[in-house]
């Protein structure tokens, strides 16, 4: 099983990704969240120029945000700067949709976006939206066709995992294992969030509420999305808050900070007790017993999300835990 790291891009994200590269992650993605974050692709490119051998590649991308073309000429540019490590992957849009006031993409969006994105980086000629279209990059504009990279799904759920398993090389899998069944796709990406707490620290430490509070939140900003915010602790008072936000304003105050920091309604209600049930702050020996079930259930990568104010501890913390060289 291999790890890989997840960035909310930011300014320093190129700098944490070459971190990541020495502490032997196999992977590096971004997401791709214009509400929130720096743009993915350009976090990516940089990285490209700092790091010689770690994987790079935009996770998720989501089809609304940029017009198929543009996004097979950016996997072509990145392919360019990092030949033979670029891998993409596409979904149906969580936070990167919802941010901006939409609801996320059906699945045959996705599948026939994934399908016109590999045609093109294939060399084939696309009809997309009543129109043709073909990469015409000359020499020195992008790398002959075809571009060879791999490309993933993110899902939550079944619908998702059989929209995968129909144009995908692989999946990431953005909620829990419970949906999940072996899939005839090789490549399996499992998500997890949170912070490695050091020895004797508690999971309501400064530190661990500043590192995973927002993995925390998410459970929230999730469950609120779904209608089921009641089913988390204190997850009614939740919803109370959200809802006292004027209806056009609450995607607003949803996502503010989303898997960066707590915003002011996570923290009324995120606390240590939570990250502790939750998993979200566990010692290394907690962590290395979860990583070893996933890679029983038939996961090949697991994919950590470092945040807080010290990037650079958390990936060292997890890549300790990981056992990385």
């Amino acid at each position: 099983m291999e790890f890989s790291c997840a960035f909310a891009p930011e300014m320093d994200t190129p700098r944490h990704i070459a971190q990541a590269e020495r502490l032997g992650y196999a992977r590096a993605w971004c997401y791709d969240s214009p509400a929130l974050y720096a743009d993915a692709w350009m976090a990516l490119a940089l990285a490209a120029e700092r790091t010689s051998r770690i994987g790079l590649g935009p996770g998720v991308l989501v089809p609304s945000l940029r017009h198929v073309m543009t996004n097979a000429a950016a996997t072509a540019t990145l392919c360019g700067l990092a030949p033979g490590r670029v891998a993409v992957a596409v979904g149906a849009g969580f936070t990167g949709r919802l941010a901006l006031g939409k609801r996320p993409l059906s699945w045959k969006t996705v599948t026939a976006y994934v399908s016109a994105l590999r045609s093109l980086l294939r060399g084939d000629e696309v009809e997309w939206e009543g129109a043709v279209l073909k990469m015409l990059h000359l020499p020195g504009f992008a790398p002959p066709r075809p571009v060879q990279t791999p490309i993933l799904v993110a899902v939550g759920g079944p619908k998702g995992l059989a929209a995968a398993e129909a144009v995908a090389d692989g999946v990431i899998l953005t909620g829990g294992l419970g949906f999940f069944e072996r899939t005839r796709l090789p490549w399996v990406v499992q998500t997890v969030s949170g912070t490695v707490l050091d020895e004797g620290e508690p999971p309501d430490s400064e530190r661990a509420m500043a590192a995973a509070g927002n993995a925390a939140a998410l459970a929230y900003h999730v469950a609120y999305e779904a209608g089921s915010a009641g089913r988390l602790p204190r997850g009614a008072d939740y919803a109370r808050a959200v809802d006292s936000v004027p209806a056009g304003r609450r995607h607003l105050a949803v996502h503010e900070g989303h898997l960066v920091a707590m915003n002011a309604i996570d923290r009324q209600v995120v606390d240590g007790d939570f990250l502790a049930r939750a998993g979200i702050a566990a010692p290394a020996e907690v962590w290395k017993k979860r990583l070893a079930e996933m890679e029983a259930r038939g996961v090949t990568e697991v994919c950590y999300h470092p945040s807080g104010p010290d990037i650079g501890r958390e990936l060292r913390a997890f890549a300790d835990a990981a056992g990385l060289a």
